[in-house]
């Protein structure tokens, strides 16, 4: 039987408004789901409207940004109605979120104990001492062993990848059903990269969260994501399970992506590059928002954004190469 989804998004639109009437559509109609155990991965370049969906997730959009359109369902329950006193309920309770700098994250003038006990008697209704207990064991349980004395310490007195397991036990101190990463290793070293997305995985098997991991990295996203939907200029261009889409990856902008990457069996003399940048989200080309860069632009790209279409068994494209494909 197929569990319901933990989170499912459906057409949302998150859009700035600037001054001299410009529009930036950061997050444009766009729909997914994660459900309990589940890691789902948003892949993009900066600009592609990752974190602006995650933040739209967490209601954490500031003026002059709003969510213009969609609905976005925790456990079947719609949260872009939500006030603010709700929001304030859920946030660490249901929905969790680990931010890709721990240190601009956490206060530097309280104490790691203060920080985690705080979270724990909000939600939790605990006394002071069995706030303290709970901080220690989540402290030991995302492999920090001296958490005792940690507990006393403040956050410039620990390494980055210490600080980031900090942010770690913060966010599953209440048992969340969804936990969104956001770049949760950009700060680090390779090792202990693989360390803190380790701990998460961990974590999120231990208490059957579902995950939704942001990351430009596809790297990051071949050893631990099960579905990947890939982001391009606040629009999904390409969403699939790990397997197919790093078998058969389908968009120009995902071939992009990947052959950008070095690989252990193949030796290349230079690696692939995307030419130019991600255009400003005031600013998208006509048609559709690949165009400017892509290798395989038609005259048809230019006047028309191609719509969203399923190619295979949970796959789906927004490329004209394939809607042309499907029609004939």
């Amino acid at each position: 039987m197929k569990q319901e989804a933990v989170l499912q998004v459906d057409h949302l639109k998150t859009y700035f408004h600037l001054e001299k009437g410009k529009t930036a559509k950061a997050v444009d109609d766009i729909s997914f789901k994660v459900s309990p155990g589940e890691t789902v991965a948003l892949v993009g370049e900066s600009g592609s409207g990752k974190s602006i969906s995650a933040l739209s997730i967490m209601q954490l959009i500031n003026k002059p940004g709003r969510i213009e359109g969609g609905t976005i369902r925790l456990n079947g329950e719609d949260i872009t109605k939500y006030n603010t006193k709700q929001m304030t309920k859920i946030r660490g309770n249901e929905i969790a979120m680990i931010f890709q700098e721990p240190m601009t994250a956490l206060n530097p003038v309280f104490t790691i104990g203060n920080q985690i006990m705080e979270i724990v008697r909000k939600h939790k209704k605990m006394n002071k001492q069995e706030a303290y207990e709970h901080a220690v064991h989540l402290l030991k349980l995302v492999g920090l062993s001296r958490a005792e004395e940690l507990m006393k310490e403040y956050p410039h007195q620990l390494s980055g990848g210490m600080r980031q397991r900090v942010m770690i036990a913060m966010a599953i101190s209440c048992d969340p059903k969804l936990l969104i990463a956001d770049e949760p290793t950009t700060a680090l070293d390779v090792t202990i990269q693989a360390q803190i997305l380790d701990v998460m995985n961990e974590m999120k098997e231990r208490f059957h969260m579902a995950l939704l991991l942001i990351t430009h990295d596809v790297g990051v996203v071949s050893q631990y994501a099960d579905r990947v939907i890939v982001m391009y200029g606040g629009q999904i261009v390409e969403a699939a399970t790990t397997e197919e889409l790093l078998n058969s990856p389908k968009h120009p902008y995902t071939k992009g992506l990947l052959g950008s990457l070095p690989m252990v069996d193949k030796h290349v003399k230079r690696l692939e590059t995307i030419k130019g940048t991600v255009p400003p989200a005031y600013d998208f080309p006509s048609g559709c928002r690949f165009s400017t860069r892509c290798p395989h632009v038609m005259d048809k790209c230019f006047a028309e954004n191609p719509c969203l279409t399923n190619v295979a068994v949970e796959h789906d494209v927004r490329c004209h190469l394939f809607t042309q494909e499907v029609k004939e």
